[in-house]
């Protein structure tokens, strides 16, 4: 077998080299060993460079696109807003139709808690950071005054609704056809011989002719009533009741609901009563008004109640 020396120099002689060949795979292993981690380490390194320059330049592109969104969700919050604005102006014309007090600047602050967005320029011009918060807050500030707003409509709705029961109720048309007689007001009176006051409207009319409700309610009264002779009276709600006297009979009940326009007797000559003719009152919270003030224009109960029978 061939033998290996080497020369040492500080003992100046040729040293055999025992077991050279395992050395020899020793040493190379290693020699690859490192070169391989040498190798594999600068890919990985030049890999992980190359993809964090990559996942850098996404996410400033990520964060371009989110900046922009972020700015176009402002835009349309401010016109959004701006709408809303525009339909609290118009709700006061709308509760001023409704017979609703406006809404002041102070109870409209009260309801939305005040402004917490003040310039979309500024908001544009401010870091990303800040527009964050400040998107925020303008959102609640706009879902606030969205609230409000749902609330003023509703308001207004129920309003309208119970106008619209206020409307039917009221007693707005003549109670049968003929002539006024005696009017609201003092009057001397043709059977007593004193002067008095005249509570309601006298139509002349003959013995049996139609007479009809002049606003939705409900009966609460039929029968005599002394000098009125046979009478109804109708609670029409909302503080309003009107009597109907003199009457030769009556087609309605206690407790039955009735519509303007429906019939609800005939005229008559009952009661202290000087010839055929109805008494007709209006009273408003106890108050008895003048019934010739609620007569709607020159509309009378031939064309109100034409379509009710």
């Amino acid at each position: 077998m061939k033998k290996f020396y080497y020369f040492s120099k500080s003992k100046l002689q040729f040293i055999e080299i025992k077991n050279y060949k395992a050395k020899l795979a020793l040493y190379f292993t290693l020699a690859v060993l490192i070169f391989s981690s040498v190798i594999f380490g600068g890919y990985f390194l030049i890999v992980s460079i190359a993809n964090s320059q990559k996942t850098y330049r996404a996410m400033r592109n990520e964060n371009s696109i989110l900046r922009d969104n972020l700015d176009k969700m402002a835009a349309k919050y401010e016109l959004l807003n701006n709408e809303i604005d525009s339909l609290s102006k118009a709700d006061n014309s709308l509760r001023v139709a409704a017979n609703l007090q406006p809404v002041t600047q102070d109870e409209m602050n009260l309801g939305i808690g005040g402004g917490s967005f003040n310039n979309i320029l500024d908001f544009f011009k401010s870091p990303s950071e800040e527009k964050l918060s400040s998107l925020s807050n303008y959102i609640d500030e706009v879902s606030r005054k969205i609230t409000f707003e749902k609330t003023q409509y509703s308001e207004i709705s129920n309003q309208l609704k119970m106008n619209q029961k206020l409307f039917a109720a009221l007693p707005a048309i003549k109670p049968c056809d003929g002539a006024i007689g005696d009017g609201f007001g003092m009057r001397y009176h043709p059977i007593l011989h004193i002067e008095r006051m005249h509570d309601g409207i006298d139509f002349i009319t003959d013995e049996g002719t139609p007479v009809y409700a002049t606003g939705d309610g409900t009966v609460d009264f039929v029968g005599d009533r002394g000098g009125f002779g046979e009478a109804v009276e109708i609670d029409h709600g909302f503080g309003y009741e009107t009597v109907y006297a003199h009457l030769s009979e009556a087609d309605v009940h206690v407790g039955q609901k009735v519509v303007r326009g429906q019939m609800i007797a005939k005229s008559g000559n009952t009661g202290l009563s000087t010839g055929p003719h109805l008494h007709y009152e209006v009273h408003h919270d106890g108050v008895i008004l003048n019934p010739a003030d609620f007569f709607f224009g020159n509309l009378g109960f031939v064309e109100l109640t034409s379509k009710k029978n």
